[in-house]
């Protein structure tokens, strides 16, 4: 098992500071496993809602939650969205920190959340796969080929990791679509997602898609936020500037685990990888996504104009607006859109993530960034605030 330190330090510093803690993931990610880590309950605080027996004793919440001591852990809460009006009154009675540690597959407002409010009582985290940080710089590759679900990269072999993360894209859309709400055919489902994988870095067309499916473009939408809300697709969207310029105003949408995405791709080991004409787009999107949960960042966008420039990640940090643009090459360079966008977006600084091995300045604003030392290193050590 691989100790996700950064993980457990999130989870335990909401528990000490909220009563309710919702932590979001896909399946498989590890909240479980996390949830054991850091609180360790006795059984009688542990409902698995997956398991009828856990059901049965969650049958009169408001009789069997009140009693309980330490953290209450409720796994799988998505299968039971009226549990939070509940909560919601429990903790108006008790509002001790660490109360409840709800865990979902799903997102918040989809496993329940938005039914009831409890604002000024939950503190809501995503636990998404591991990190670069969890498996060390010398995995790097690893963690890119099979993705950060901890049974697809702790597999013996590509091999079986592979077949893990076959079994698992099965499932998913044979039964766990439908136990988060969603009625579609499994195989639409694996047709559109391949398609998906097929478009993995690049701006949503739903109209090309709806005619590939034989489907209409509200159909495919509401298919794309499906697998959104299930948290295994990211739909980037785009930043607006007031500018002359024509604009990009459709998401980008994104495979979030590589590994998934390398098998609704076929790709089966490195060679396959390195090969493979997404190869580019595949390690756009594995950066990005490492890149959003070793920072806090916020408002992560792209932004594009229909000319062609474009800069794949722009975000606020420390009151600044930086950019960040993602090169498979360990040799970057300055190019038109880079200047575009500090004029156009009045942009602070520009970091440029490369696949070499050395940091160094590329031009007045712009730096150039080994991509290990960006996410593993905090951002102030290439840009001061």
């Amino acid at each position: 098992m691989i100790e996700r330190e950064i993980d457990a330090h999130r989870l335990r510093a909401a528990l000490e500071r909220s009563p309710v803690v919702l932590m979001s993931g896909p399946r498989q990610v590890g909240k479980s496993t996390l949830a054991r880590q850091v609180v360790e309950p006795a059984r009688s605080n542990l409902f698995d809602l997956e398991d009828p027996r856990d059901l049965a004793r969650l049958g009169e919440p408001t009789l069997t939650l009140p009693g309980a001591h330490g953290t209450v852990v409720i796994d799988e809460a998505q299968h039971r969205r009226d549990l939070f009006p509940v909560l919601r009154v429990l903790v108006d009675e008790d509002r001790r920190p660490g109360r409840f540690l709800v865990l979902g597959s799903a997102s918040p407002d989809l496993v329940g959340l938005s039914s009831e409010s409890l604002a000024g009582r939950v503190t809501v985290l995503e636990l998404a796969g591991l990190r670069m940080a969890d498996v060390g710089l010398s995995s790097r590759m690893d963690l890119w080929l099979r993705g950060g679900l901890p049974p697809s990269y702790l597999a013996d072999s590509d091999q079986l990791s592979a077949a893990w993360r076959d079994d698992y894209i099965a499932t998913f859309l044979e039964r766990d679509l439908g136990g988060l709400g969603f009625r579609m055919p499994s195989t639409t489902m694996r047709r559109f997602w391949t398609m998906l994988a097929h478009y993995h870095g690049q701006v949503w067309n739903a109209s090309e898609l709806a005619r590939s499916l034989g489907v209409s473009r509200p159909t495919v939408d509401r298919y794309l936020d499906a697998l959104t809300d299930a948290l295994v697709i990211r739909q980037l969207q785009p930043w607006f500037a007031n500018l002359a310029k024509r604009q990009v105003r459709a998401p980008k949408v994104y495979v979030r685990d590589t590994g998934l995405l390398h098998r609704l791709l076929q790709i089966g080991d490195r060679d396959d990888l390195l090969g493979h004409p997404k190869a580019g787009a595949s390690w756009e999107g594995f950066v990005i996504e490492q890149f959003l949960q070793a920072h806090p960042v916020v408002d992560p966008a792209f932004w594009a104009t229909h000319g062609g420039a474009e800069i794949d990640l722009v975000f606020g940090w420390e009151r600044q607006r930086l950019g960040l643009e993602i090169k498979l090459t360990d040799r970057p360079g300055v190019t038109p859109s880079m200047r575009n966008a500090l004029a156009d977006l009045e942009l602070d600084h520009i970091l440029v993530a490369h696949a070499g091995s050395q940091s160094f300045r590329l031009g007045e604003r712009i730096t150039a960034v080994a991509t290990d030392e960006l996410l593993t290193s905090p951002l102030d050590t290439f840009v001061t605030s």
